[in-house]
């Protein structure tokens, strides 16, 4: 059985987050997504306008996600790889080059995202202004 394992926010699911699930789940038997709390997005300064356990419940809903779990951290990667044995580790292509270091413990694949959608472009057709 070989095992993905990708992360992120997840948040406004849009086609470019499903179309990186189903990539990634292309890849090998078994998808794991590591899901940012909302407490490490915070640390990130990042916002999300759902919170941690309603993205975990979406992404659970998604055919090609077999388990969720919490990244609390950046540097949990490697011990998430070794506890669920993760033989391939994927992100966007907007990390290219930012998680090559993990390579010495599974394949490290950088999907392309997909073009003209983005979460940054949703928020910002939100935001009052834009309107």
């Amino acid at each position: 059985m070989k095992t993905i394992i990708t992360y992120g926010t997840f948040d406004i699911l849009h086609r470019g987050h499903i179309n990186l699930l189903r990539r990634a789940r292309e890849l090998g038997d078994r998808l794991i997504v590591g899901l940012s709390s909302d407490e490490f997005n915070a640390g990130k300064h990042k916002s999300s306008l759902l919170n941690y356990e309603n993205r975990k419940y979406v992404l659970e809903s998604i055919r090609y996600v077999d388990m969720v779990f919490a990244e609390s951290t950046w540097d949990q990667k490697i011990g998430d790889i070794l506890t669920y044995k993760a033989d391939i580790f994927v992100m966007g292509d907007d990390w290219e080059g930012k998680f090559d270091s993990l390579k010495e413990h599974c394949e490290v694949i950088y999907l392309p995202r997909t073009q003209n959608i983005s979460t940054t472009q949703i928020k910002a057709e939100l935001e009052p202004s834009s309107l």
